[in-house]
């Protein structure tokens, strides 16, 4: 038995409950972890609202990053990954796989290994953060010297993480956030630039940023009707990447935009490239090299013990944070 984070009706964070739950052992092709950090997305938030890929089936286990070390490996597993320190990439099922408690069970393809200077906290906001940004601005991307980038929602994990991969590949990094308040954080992240959409004309203002070229690539998890401002900051021939649904409202194409300049509206997310091992494994190489020389490094906006769930998520959904929140397990 291990005290567990359960869902047991669709809604807010309200709706979670510490259960001390039965734990199974891991089978083929599994492991299990003793929990010592979980990373909190906003796609629990959707989960948990019943607005995600994959419903929840009541009551429900939840969570997708979670950093631990190996207790045990499934029938036919490698007993050399007992005792690591490891942290999963998301992709499985939350139904399944949920990792909010003191003990998980994970599919043994989702581990990586992080580097040794990295505490537990700081691994459990490496592998979606990174990978979702990776998988968009360097495998379909193309990211390079010379291109500018437009990042909105820019002061999440995710956020975070496409600004280090920007700069990183020599690119110009562009940070869109709502409100100005957040400008001064996001400029020692090392964005070069920021612009506060409910303050500013985003499109005016890239178009200014740029000298006229306007954004090449366009990393985005909002949605909505917010693409037309995109499409208006985006570069001929440029790619706006939707990664999310923050807005939660219908999403028009942005049709004339995209007409008169070659756009493209690419949807995209993190499980368009998991599925292929070589492709996680290049990744996650990508990832770590620059883990360790210091070019790449996770931003914790605050951590919450385990028995403070519900006021993790909440803090979480009031964008308040810039960076990772984090729930801590004793």
């Amino acid at each position: 038995m291990a005290n567990t984070v359960l869902l047991h009706k669709t809604g807010g964070p309200e709706n979670l409950k510490i259960e001390d739950a039965a734990t199974r052992a891991p089978e083929a092709g599994e492991v299990k972890l003793r929990v010592e950090a979980v990373g909190l997305n906003r796609a629990e938030l959707m989960y948990m609202g019943g607005h995600y890929f994959e419903k929840p089936a009541l009551p429900s286990r939840i969570g997708y990053e979670v950093a631990g070390v190996v207790e045990a490996v499934g029938p036919g597993g490698d007993a050399g990954l007992l005792g690591k320190r490891v942290a999963t990439d998301p992709g499985y099922s939350m139904n399944k796989f949920g990792v909010l408690g003191e003990e998980a069970v994970v599919p043994a393809s989702s581990l990586g290994e992080f580097p040794a200077k990295l505490s537990s906290v700081e691994g459990a906001a490496v592998w979606m953060q990174y990978l979702t940004a990776y998988g968009a601005l360097v495998l379909h991307g193309k990211v390079t010297q010379g291109d500018f980038v437009l990042i909105t929602a820019a002061s999440s994990s995710v956020g975070l993480a496409a600004i280090q991969i920007v700069k990183a590949e020599g690119a110009t990094a562009i940070a869109a956030t709502r409100r100005s308040n957040k400008r001064d954080a996001l400029l020692a992240e090392g964005a070069d630039y920021v612009i506060a959409t409910e303050e500013e004309d985003l499109g005016a203002r890239v178009e200014e940023i740029t000298g006229g070229k306007l954004a090449r690539i366009i990393f985005d998890p909002v949605a909505g009707s917010f693409v037309e401002k995109l499409a208006e900051a985006a570069a001929r021939g440029g790619t706006i990447f939707e990664y999310g649904a923050l807005s939660m409202e219908p999403t028009p194409f942005p049709l004339m935009q995209a007409m008169s300049k070659g756009l493209r509206m690419q949807a995209y997310t993190l499980l368009e490239f998991t599925n292929d091992p070589e492709a996680v494994k290049e990744a996650k190489r990508y990832v770590v090299e620059r883990l360790e020389d210091g070019r790449f490094h996770p931003k914790i906006a605050k951590t919450f013990p385990l028995a403070r769930v519900v006021e993790a998520y909440q803090y979480l959904a009031s964008n308040q944070q810039i960076g990772k929140v984090v729930i801590t397990v004793p």
